[in-house]
């Protein structure tokens, strides 16, 4: 079973093991608008935290998304490439960008539980 964080810049991370599935929330897919374009990592790169994993394009907005952990890109959702728009139909689900095999140690505490990232939404509104 997966254990779901969130971090400040609006990633969630599905946390099974030493895999992380990371993708962009519902609320920052709202704020993006219709998405129209995802660059991901190629399968076999690997990725430092806080660097650029991914880039992703709406039709308000370009932004890069950061990888949360480092390691190892070992799955990415290639369907994005032609369509981009499950990023807002599905952000939480369909929608994930990569999967990543974590390098080293690992502690989920240093990100936020649901709790916690739905309080920080409230108070950026």
């Amino acid at each position: 079973m997966s254990d779901l964080k969130f971090t400040p810049d609006h990633e969630w991370l599905a946390i099974d093991g030493d895999v992380v599935t990371v993708g962009i929330t519902d609320h920052a897919q709202g704020q993006l608008g219709d998405i129209v374009f995802v660059e991901l990592p190629a399968e076999g790169d690997t990725l430092s935290e806080g660097n650029e994993a991914a880039v992703i394009e709406s039709v308000k907005a370009a932004g890069e998304i950061k990888s949360p952990v480092s390691g190892t890109v070992i799955a990415v959702n290639e369907a994005l490439a032609d369509a981009p728009e499950t990023v807002n139909q599905d952000p939480q689900g369909a929608g994930w960008f990569f999967r990543i095999k974590i390098d080293g140690d690992f502690d989920s505490s240093e990100f936020l539980d649901e709790y916690a990232y739905q309080s920080l939404v409230e108070d950026e509104a």
